[in-house]
């Protein structure tokens, strides 16, 4: 498996890897395949954090990090997300090689917090602990539970506040 940086000629692929990683119904497309394409199109998605899994000449997997907002400062956390695995990919180690990536790539690059909405047990492995902890909030209250982030080198204890995720999060 190789892990690079998503080029534009994988755009298609990305939009095929969230649409069936995330596929709750035959013929609806879940929104995580279009916000990657709005998140892209508004100049949110960051590029030097949008990673494809590749197998077998194949795209099985993306994992890109967007603009975010913490407190005050639009500089010190990015939001992780969506992270999609084609379904026969699935406990491949794809997905936990991507979060890898990105992580070491979001840290090089001097960010302070890498932010999710996700499911604690799988993230904790990478080092994800609940927002709470951290004194940073997440847009919608009934996400504490799930809300998440990975301090990194630059991380300080006054990175706290209300974390907001760019503008394409809110209208999914």
């Amino acid at each position: 498996m190789l892990i690079r940086r998503e080029s534009p000629d994988d755009r298609a692929a990305v939009h095929t890897v969230h649409a069936e990683a995330f596929r709750r119904e035959a013929g609806v497309t879940p929104v995580e395949a279009p916000l990657v394409d709005e998140l892209r199109a508004e100049g949110d998605l960051i590029g030097a954090l949008s990673f494809v899994a590749v197998r077998d000449g194949e795209v099985v997997g993306h994992v890109c990090c967007s603009t975010a907002r913490l407190g005050d400062d639009p500089g010190v956390a990015v939001g992780l997300g969506p992270l999609g695995v084609l379904p026969a990919h699935h406990r491949g180690g794809v997905g936990s090689a991507l979060v890898h990536t990105v992580l070491g790539a979001a840290d090089a690059l001097g960010y302070g917090l890498v932010v999710l909405l996700g499911d604690p047990a799988y993230y904790a492995r990478f080092g994800f602990v609940l927002t709470s902890a951290l004194g940073v909030t997440p847009p919608d209250p009934g996400w504490e539970r799930h809300f998440q982030a990975r301090p990194l080198a630059a991380y300080r204890p006054t990175h706290r506040g209300a974390f907001a995720y760019a503008p394409a999060f809110s209208r999914i």
